[in-house]
């Protein structure tokens, strides 16, 4: 079964642009916008974990209440967590663009899917023991790679330029016939910078090597496509993308087939059964089935009249996304410039189309620590520290012990959210000064 995207009415930045998008419709929708509505806190800090709408809530309730026991029983509540789970992986394929839904295998979080698909691997390398990774990732897509060293892996990496980006061209010369595998981001947690996937998987295969995606950051922001990426692992974390705590793995399903992995001798040897070790939350999945149906509706209204795809809904929903976010990440930049701050990776406001609006920063002399303070004390949350990226703050030359800063938006943050967060840390730093 091929779920792939309908051409039957393509949807085009054009056809998105034409219809502003429904901002006060979108945070009408999130309970903790709406507690907050007064202003009395601005939410900055969507990278560590997005809010999520009254649908997705509804439904993990619903579970709760409703059918709160073990899948594979005969009586009906029980075959209503089958079903659940079965459309949630349906859900969660068509988010994707997976070929099937049997790719999509649902746990706790996206570090442990890491480090079992990196197990597997561990035990195929032979003569191709290359693994490539990077200096942007988050160290979960780092050192769990770096853990198989004493498998026998080696390792190249590739390095960010100066301009906070990963170049494909300077992957192709570490590639060679003992690469195993490419892992890297598909947008950096840290800078915010967007990563080429599909030209990153076309030069591994062009070599015969696989390529696992780290797309946690970049859910909430763009379209996944893995499909036209033409990846072979990809992970997500569902509290990014608007539901409630858990970790879905995508792989192709013969790579999936062919992946050693821990199961109980009952377990069928097929995807998704032998990657699903334990029992996951089955609210937190149905509540990941709700985030996908709430952009599927957000979408309808920029595809009306609807042809009845979900995965067209979902393209029309993201597409109307990046274009609302880019606004954002152009009004942050202006304002963090104001305030003299250095902005590392992607800095140029006409160059927005190549991040997320996901800012890193510091403010020359002044500590990070302090200003995160401060924003806290003005109803304001942003991050402060070294992001769980050592390595990137090292090449960044920042000391782990303070690191940086982070303002990280979604798209249920406003223009004046933003302005408000730039006059308050400009009369901080006035008074601070």
């Amino acid at each position: 079964m091929t779920l792939g995207l309908s051409r039957r009415h393509p949807v085009t930045q054009a056809s998105t642009a034409a219809r502003a998008f429904p901002i006060d419709a979108v945070r009408a929708q999130f309970p903790a916008l709406q507690k907050e509505k007064a202003g009395d806190f601005i939410f900055l800090d969507n990278a560590g974990g997005a809010q999520i709408p009254r649908s997705v809530l509804d439904a993990v309730t619903r579970h709760l209440v409703d059918h709160n026991v073990q899948r594979g029983g005969r009586y009906d509540k029980s075959r209503a967590v089958d079903r659940a789970v079965a459309e949630a992986r349906e859900s969660v394929a068509l988010l994707v663009n997976a070929y099937q839904p049997a790719e999509i295998c649902f746990g706790m979080n996206a570090t442990s899917f890491i480090r079992l698909v990196s197990l597997g691997i561990g035990q195929m390398l032979a003569e191709r023991n290359e693994i490539v990774v990077t200096d942007m990732d988050h160290d979960a897509n780092i050192a769990t790679w770096l853990a198989l060293e004493s498998a026998g892996a080696k390792f190249a990496w590739w390095r960010m330029r100066e301009d906070g980006t990963l170049h494909v061209e300077d992957l192709v010369p570490l590639l060679s016939s003992r690469t195993r595998l490419v892992a890297c981001t598909a947008t950096a947690h840290s800078i915010g910078t967007i990563v080429d996937i599909a030209a990153v998987s076309r030069a591994a295969r062009a070599v015969g090597a696989e390529v696992f995606v780290d797309c946690v950051h970049y859910g909430p922001h763009g379209l996944i496509d893995v499909q036209e990426w033409g990846c072979d692992y990809l992970v997500c974390s569902g509290y990014k993308n608007f539901s409630p705590h858990m970790g879905f793995l995508w792989g192709r399903f013969d790579a999936l087939k062919r992946l050693p992995t821990f199961r109980e001798d009952f377990i069928p040897d097929e995807p998704p059964y032998k990657v699903e070790a334990g029992t996951f939350v089955y609210e937190n999945v149905a509540g990941m089935d709700a985030s996908v149906r709430y952009l599927e509706a957000l979408g309808r209204g920029f595809t009306w009249p609807s042809n009845g795809s979900r995965r067209d809904d979902i393209v029309a929903a993201m597409t109307a996304i990046r274009a609302y976010e880019a606004g954002l990440s152009r009004e942050m930049l202006r304002g963090l410039k104001a305030c003299g701050a250095t902005v590392y990776g992607i800095s140029d406001e006409d160059r927005v189309d190549g991040r997320v609006p996901t800012i890193c920063f510091n403010i020359p002399g002044r500590s990070p620590q302090a200003i995160a303070d401060a924003m806290s004390d003005a109803g304001i949350g942003i991050r402060d520290g070294h992001m769980y990226a050592p390595r990137l703050m090292q090449r960044l030359g920042l000391p782990m012990a303070t690191g940086a800063l982070r303002v990280s938006m979604v798209h249920y943050n406003t223009t004046a959210e933003v302005r408000r967060f730039g006059e308050a840390l400009a009369a901080y730093l006035g008074k601070a000064g």
